[in-house]
């Protein structure tokens, strides 16, 4: 039997997450059922640092193989932001709406080859201190004039997806899981959790 943490407390991404990941051997706990109160500092300049920080913070906490991630929306136009800054980028304790509504206003006046966008995920597994492993998810796409669509969190109601004629925030989550960064990114790494619980 394999026990890894996954180091998150929200709700979706650790159900997102242990769909994927899901195998005989592999007993998943996560930062809710361990009631860990302790917010974690993302003090990294890349997804990869966030990332590895709160691996190395929960590995330190619990002794286990940890499972990781951060993720975030790119906007070249703009010089990659928000980037590792997308949660609080318009400050500390930014909802959704303040950070879409900044975005939004950094984007007026821009054409539409400006408004490309990405969003990135890495996932990081980490045995051990000195042993772990990445694997990066993406997703390309184009900011909307608009906020259009009611599912999904974050940039989703703003991230034009061409393929799919919507945004992120108006296709189902079956859809979402099966083209989102996230998704990839730990479709990517569970070759890896197969090799530790087997």
């Amino acid at each position: 039997m394999g026990d890894i943490v996954i180091a998150s407390r929200n709700r979706g991404k650790i159900e997102e997450i242990r769909h994927i990941l899901a195998m005989d051997g592999l007993n998943m706990r996560d930062l809710v059922q361990l009631r860990h109160g302790a917010d974690i500092e993302e003090s990294g300049t890349s997804f990869e640092e966030n990332a590895l920080i709160k691996a190395r913070s929960v590995f330190s906490a619990y002794g286990i193989p940890v499972i990781a991630d951060d993720s975030g929306l790119v906007v070249p136009g703009l010089g990659g932001l928000p980037g590792v800054r997308s949660a609080r980028f318009a400050g500390p304790g930014a909802t959704d709406e303040r950070n879409n509504e900044l975005l939004l206003k950094e984007l007026e006046g821009l054409s539409r080859n400006e408004r490309e966008a990405h969003f990135v995920c890495v996932a990081v597994f980490l045995l051990s201190p000195g042993e772990w492993y990445t694997a990066e998810g993406r997703v390309d796409g184009r900011i909307t004039a608009r906020p259009a669509g009611t599912g999904g969190f974050g940039y989703d109601p703003l991230f034009y997806l061409p393929e799919y004629g919507k945004t992120m925030a108006q296709i189902s989550p079956e859809e979402k899981n099966a083209i989102s960064h996230r998704g990839r990114a730990f479709r990517n790494i569970r070759i890896y959790v197969e090799r530790y619980v087997h």
